[in-house]
């Protein structure tokens, strides 16, 4: 056998699906085996790959044994001469696996091969070849000198910056995205040490490899995408301290101890310094828009509070500190809240929405001001000026982010999304049928013949080589190409001859029911899938909640008068509690759901759309129900849905 390909899955089951078409089509004529570990997935990703790639081999792991025991365990059954590591969020062209095959054979001293590797969008990825990371090598990277001089041979050295993005070249460093290896080789130097669980595993097999007498070579000859980053966030705290502590460890391993003592002071110093920055990145991310919110919200306010104390008390008259130690905290407080509630916090930040979500507060902060003892309650004008101060605020700086071209502060009008689906008549309406299905409501659908030139069908705008001109005079801002129509080479192809034009890129899979590809609306490198997904939504989820949590207090406060309505009135009660403690929601999906509609997971519901209709309705109607719930979701459905089923007893 030539070619055993090994793919570690863990809850990625749209990608992995792609990433198996493509290496379907790779392994055309190559008589080979592939092997898909799962960690332990929950997404449904072993049913996928059973219902649609039944020549692969499976190992199913009970836990998440971490990426190097889980290509262990398919490296020590393989049978192929060579064997590829494959991350499961990539795509390799038709050809890849010949290509790299020929050349393998035809160079006896290659132990191990990487190719070129492009994002989403079509960059070249510069991990695509890398040297070892020394302690200066690693300190060039950590400090920014690699960035500040990205062809140099010194300080850029962990890219291999001085080598050519397009000539074959041998290198110390394979990516483990794509790393293909000859058996021979790891029977001589051993498989991945298992010590490494996340990171660090695929330099340390490297540098094996060159100690084991072979050579590492980079191989642009042919190209695969890989989208990178869906399972870890690199500003993520947790990311550095695993990566870091991965580098420690091959240090340790290596670089003898006297090396690898200076090597851990960096690394432990980069920890620190990475984390920070990490930390500041994230609170930047999530919380500054809510921090600034309340402290210009609370600055404002005390300052309106203090002028208005003196001006209605005179220089001897102003508010006791009470006022300002506990009362406006809590006004800010409610406002807050009430914005998050209403999602004034939801990206893209929305004028309307924070107004709204001041509005809500100050009605709340009245009732509670009626309800406060007589030396708490101070002049009403105060809430008045606060929501008006707020009001402000929040709209000026939400429309400063908005002309600063901030994409957390898109205004409605740049969210239109306007697609070009490329492919063939069939494929092309699937995809389009697809795009209407979800939540996206797209403003401009275009279809264009996967053709390189001639007639264009009836209903297309175009061919595939009008691209270029069709994306400038619609206004497209994301092309999704039809895998089955289209080869990736073409694909990978159009994708970097097109980059200037700056629209996103997806793919269509087929017989699949999802679009994947790089989001650039929020993290461009990170993995997207389009699908029906509006109940899935934060701010659909966060109202879904607080329906559930307020229906339910309102069920228990008011038990006795409704248990003169329901019919099983003590299970109501019991159905309450449940619902108040996250257990079940109140509007859930008609039983039994329909798996292979891949809806959002929610609770178990009391009640769902089919409950106050009469019994015997059809399994496809209940079908269809579900999924116009899951797409066109709004709190209102539940409402309608929860007192309709209730008033039907």
């Amino acid at each position: 056998m030539k070619l055993s390909v090994v793919i570690v899955n863990y809850n990625v089951e749209y990608f992995l699906e792609q990433c198996l078409y493509s290496v379907r089509r790779a392994m055309q004529g190559i008589e080979g085996e592939v092997f898909v570990v799962d960690n332990n997935s929950v997404d449904g990703s072993l049913k996928m790959v059973a219902q649609k790639f039944p020549e692969v081999k499976v190992i199913a792991n009970k836990e998440n044994v971490g990426f190097s025991r889980a290509n262990n365990q398919a490296i020590r059954v393989s049978s192929g001469e060579y064997v590829l590591l494959l991350n499961p969020d990539t795509v390799v062209e038709d050809d890849t696996f010949s290509k790299c095959l020929a050349f393998m054979d035809s160079h006896p001293d290659a132990g191990g091969l990487g190719v070129k590797m492009v994002d989403g969008k079509g960059r070249f990825l510069p991990e695509s070849k890398r040297g070892l990371p020394t302690p200066a090598t690693s300190f060039y990277k950590m400090f920014g000198l690699c960035k500040v001089f990205p062809h140099s041979k010194r300080f850029a050295r962990y890219y291999m910056g001085h080598l050519s993005n397009d000539e074959t070249n041998e290198v110390e460093i394979l990516a483990g995205a794509f790393m293909l290896m000859r058996k021979e080789t790891l029977d001589k130097i051993g498989l991945l040490d298992e010590t490494f669980f996340m990171y660090g595993e695929d330099i340390d097999l490297s540098y094996r490899i060159t100690q084991g007498g072979y050579k590492n070579y980079y191989f642009p000859e042919t190209r695969i995408i890989h989208y990178k980053g869906e399972s870890t966030k690199k500003t993520s705290v947790n990311y550095v301290f695993v990566f870091y502590c991965a580098m420690e460890i091959f240090a340790k391993k290596h670089f003898g101890t006297s090396w690898a003592k200076s090597f851990s002071f960096l690394i432990n110093m980069a920890i620190y310094i990475k984390a920070f920055f990490a930390l500041v990145s994230q609170f930047f991310r999530k919380a500054a828009i809510p921090f600034l919110d309340a402290l210009l919200g609370y600055v404002g306010l005390a300052a309106i509070s203090h002028l208005w104390g003196r001006y209605l008390f005179g220089a001897d008259g102003a508010y006791p500190t009470v006022l300002f130690a506990v009362v406006l905290p809590v006004y800010i407080l409610i406002w807050l809240l009430s914005t998050y509630f209403s999602g004034g916090y939801d990206k893209p930040y929305s004028i309307a929405k924070a107004i709204l979500g001041v509005a809500f507060g100050s009605a709340a902060i009245l009732v509670l001001y009626a309800l406060l003892p007589e030396s708490l309650r101070f002049s009403r004008a105060l809430i008045l000026f606060g929501m008006i101060w707020l009001a402000l605020e929040m709209s000026l700086t939400r429309f400063i982010g908005i002309l600063l071209g901030n994409e957390d502060f898109q205004s409605k009008r740049t969210e239109k999304k306007r697609f070009l689906v490329i492919g063939s008549p069939e494929e092309t309406l699937r995809v389009n049928s697809i795009l209407e299905s979800t939540s996206i409501k797209p403003d401009f659908i275009g279809l264009v013949s996967s053709e390189a030139a001639g007639e264009a069908p009836e209903g297309f705008i175009g061919n595939l080589a009008q691209v270029p001109d069709i994306i400038e005079i619609y206004k497209i801002t994301e092309v999704i190409f039809c895998s089955k129509d289209v080869p990736h080479q073409v694909i990978i192809d159009k994708m970097v001859d097109w980059h200037a034009t700056n629209v996103d890129y997806k793919i269509a899979p087929e017989d699949s029911l999802s679009i994947i590809g790089s989001n650039s609306i929020n993290t461009r490198g990170d993995l997207y899938t389009v699908d029906i997904k509006a109940i899935d939504t934060v701010s659909n989820r966060r109202n879904k909640r607080l329906f559930d949590v307020v229906m339910s207090v309102f069920s228990i406060v008011f038990w006795l008068p409704l248990a003169l309505v329901v019919k099983q009135p003590v299970r109501f009660l019991k159905n309450a509690v449940l619902v108040l403690f996250g257990r079940k929601t109140w509007v859930g999906y008609c039983s039994p759901a329909d798996e292979t509609q891949k809806l959002p997971k929610i609770r178990r519901g009391v009640y769902n759309p089919a409950s106050y209709m009469e019994k015997g309705v059809e399994t496809d109607v209940l079908n269809q129900m579900n999924l116009l719930y899951a797409r066109d979701y709004t709190v209102w459905k539940d409402a309608e849905i929860f007192f309709r089923s209730v008033a039907a007893g």
